[in-house]
């Protein structure tokens, strides 16, 4: 049933005339769509990066025994979870109505080091970093936090009795065996963010997503420039999940005693055994 359900279903996606196949062969690797998946590409990583980098940094305050800079940690976590990531995106696009001019200095009417305006300063890509890197630090926090918190207690105990510091603990023994709980929601979070990055069409930034609806607004053809972006998330997507299974299986070494196979391993294994396969015929022949 599921094998004529599958047919079925490529059958009537090939003989379709509606879908426009031809449309959507001419525009999959057109030069605004590839401009809009570089776009989009760079967006995803530096957005991780600094999701990641402003993560760990808060997950470490939040394990803080100092009350302050644990409360400050929850405070942004609480903020940046609990309010939606396409709202915290226009806000940052918009910054400029509550702060036209950003200065950096002393409070209180004291000497200020830097100040810009917030037009200038605030472009539609700064805006569409603030948003998504700002907002995955929070669950990226949580993520490390979760990690650390799995780690002993007795093995942070043994390296303060050796004369360890907080940080140097951190860095040498909690973090390196965090790793291989942090890795595989981090990978999820990467493909995740590589999804959301469709968010930032609203500010119109010229992402996959953003460049795929200025096409169909001039051709009116939606529903295949749609399908062409769609291909695209689904291949890179597809590229970052080979790319995360890779990396969960090195930082799985050490904790089992066999790794499992890859999957050109079981192919190369499956081929070799059916190679090398006997069959016993009647009579005693193989």
């Amino acid at each position: 049933m599921l094998v004529v359900f599958v047919v079925t279903l490529a059958d009537s996606f090939a003989t379709n005339s509606r879908f426009q196949w031809s449309i959507i062969g001419h525009y999959l690797f057109s030069a605004r769509i590839l401009n809009g998946l570089v776009a989009t590409l760079e967006l995803t990583a530096i957005s991780m990066a600094v999701g990641i980098a402003l993560g760990l940094l808060l997950a470490i305050m939040r394990l803080s025994p100092n009350p302050l800079v644990s409360g400050a940690s929850w405070v942004y976590i609480w903020l940046f979870r609990g309010t939606p990531v396409f709202v915290q995106i226009i806000f940052w696009y918009n910054i400029a109505a509550l702060y036209p001019r950003l200065s950096l200095g002393l409070p209180f009417g004291g000497p200020q080091l830097l100040h810009a305006n917030a037009n200038t300063l605030i472009t539609t890509f700064a805006a569409a970093i603030l948003g998504l890197g700002l907002n995955e630090a929070a669950y990226m926090s949580e993520i490390v936090r979760a990690g650390i918190l799995s780690v002993s207690e007795g093995q942070t105990e043994a390296a303060y009795a050796l004369g360890m510091t907080r940080l140097k603990t951190m860095r040498r023994i909690v973090l390196p065996q965090a790793m291989r709980l942090i890795i595989p929601p981090t990978g999820n979070e990467t493909i995740s963010m590589l999804k959301t990055s469709s968010l930032v069409s609203v500010i119109a930034y010229t992402e996959l997503l953003f460049s795929a609806q200025q096409i169909y607004a001039q051709n009116y053809e939606t529903i295949p420039l749609l399908i062409v972006a769609s291909i695209w998330y689904l291949v890179v997507t597809s590229v970052l999940s080979i790319g995360q299974y890779y990396v969960e299986r090195r930082f799985r070494r050490g904790s089992s005693r066999q790794l499992p196979l890859t999957p050109l391993q079981r192919l190369r294994r499956n081929l070799f055994s059916a190679g090398h396969a006997q069959v016993e015929m009647p009579g005693g022949g193989t």
